[in-house]
Formats: structure tokens, C-alpha cells, sequence
């Protein structure tokens, strides 16, 4: 059991890295696969990833809108997610809680089984991809939420790997209108915003913050 239990309509930063600190996205492939699972796993139906792959072949001139039209028009979701960052061997979320029966819990654990068979498959290993269980820290505040959101969003830029805005596996650029992916819950974010320019503004700031945070603490440890 947690220490601390996951509360219903609370949101959470949620992150994980692979074990030992191992790449965990090796392709391009991998990353498509990872947000593929945490679309078609948020939902009380099981078994989602299987009927679309059905689907694709039995309907090839149909896309994924088509899909989820049919198969999960009604379907209560397990959370919302509200930021996301899938870096090489680690990601980060921000979830808001909405399914009464540890929405994510199951979430997270539908989403790690899923992706290490795929992975472990895939690349003819075995055991533990993931660094054990998901770790998970309570946002307090309106204020908190938005600060992290770009701290999970931004987080490919943060570590200098780069630029969020153009990163496509990131929820930045959906935050920003520049791409067509609907897999974030922006409103709580966004009601503190007048427009995705003026979001864009305040994350290149935060930015430049945590980036200055790292660097102190690199510097600190060299002394």
C-alpha cells in the first residue's frame, strides 16, 4: 500500500525512470508506442490496444478518431492527463485523479505492463524495465500547477536535450496550438492564461529558473 493514498480530483506529478537509469525510448518507434498506450489504457475498458491494432487492419482507410468514436465515445476515463514528458529513460506526468477506484494506479500500472511486454518483446529481454514503482508528489496549489506543468511539459528543454515547442513527445506544443494531439486536460492550466503566447512567455521563464536551479546544484556539488 502507499504511504500516501492518491486522492480523488487532486492532481500529481507522477514520474519513473528505466532501471538502473537505462534508455527506455531507444526509437522513435518506442516514444509512438509509449503515447499510443497512454491514450488507448485511460479508460475503464480493457483490452483497447489490442482491438485497435485489430482495427487497423481490418479498416486501414480508417484513423484513430474513427476508433475512439467507436469504441470509447462513452467510456469513463481513469485520469486526466494534464502535462506530460517522455524523455530517453525517464518520463513525467501531471494527473489529475478522476476514476473513484484508483484511477492512477491503474493507470500507471496498465501503462508500464503494457509498454515493458512491448519493450521486452521487442528487444528479446527479460525482467524490470521501470525503476519500481511510480513515484508521485501532490500539487498544493493553483500557482504549483501551473509552475509544474511547465516544469513536465518543458522538461526535454529543462535537461537540454530540446526545445520543447518542437518536441513531439511532450504536451508543450499542444498547450501552444501548434499540433493537432489532444491527449492533455489544458483548462485547469490554461484558466490562468489569456492566451497560449502569454503561457509560452511565462514557461520560457520557468525555464530559465530551473535551468539556473540545476546549475547551482552542479556547481555546489563541485565545491
Amino acid at each position: 500500500m502507499r504511504k500516501d493514498p492518491l486522492v480523488q480530483n487532486e492532481y500529481y506529478h507522477i514520474y519513473n525512470r528505466g532501471v538502473d537509469k537505462r534508455a527506455v525510448f531507444l526509437s522513435s518507434g518506442d516514444f509512438d508506442r509509449f503515447l499510443l498506450a497512454m491514450k488507448l489504457l485511460n479508460y475503464e475498458q480493457e483490452g483497447l490496444m489490442h482491438k485497435w491494432r485489430d482495427y487497423k487492419i481490418t479498416y486501414p482507410q480508417k484513423n484513430f478518431s474513427d476508433f475512439l468514436s467507436l469504441y470509447v465515445k462513452n467510456e469513463k476515463k481513469l485520469v486526466e492527463i494534464v502535462a506530460y514528458c517522455l524523455n530517453s529513460n525517464h518520463f513525467h506526468f501531471i494527473l489529475k485523479q478522476v476514476h473513484e477506484n484508483n484511477g492512477i494506479k491503474i493507470f500507471m500500472q496498465r501503462l508500464g505492463n503494457s509498454y515493458t511486454k512491448y519493450f521486452n518483446d521487442k528487444n528479446e529481454r527479460t525482467g524490470a524495465l521501470f525503476q519500481g514503482r511510480f513515484k508521485s508528489a501532490r500539487i498544493k496549489s493553483a500557482g504549483q500547477l501551473s509552475c509544474m506543468s511547465i516544469y513536465v511539459n518543458c522538461n526535454c528543454e529543462i535537461h537540454g536535450l530540446a526545445k520543447a515547442e518542437n518536441y513531439q513527445w511532450c504536451g508543450f506544443p499542444e498547450y501552444l496550438g501548434k499540433t493537432n494531439e489532444k491527449v492533455c486536460s489544458k483548462s485547469a492550466v490554461m484558466g490562468d492564461f489569456r492566451k497560449p503566447r502569454d503561457y509560452f512567455d511565462y514557461a520560457k521563464e520557468i525555464i530559465r529558473d530551473f535551468r539556473k536551479t540545476k546549475e547551482d546544484e552542479k556547481t555546489t556539488l563541485l565545491e
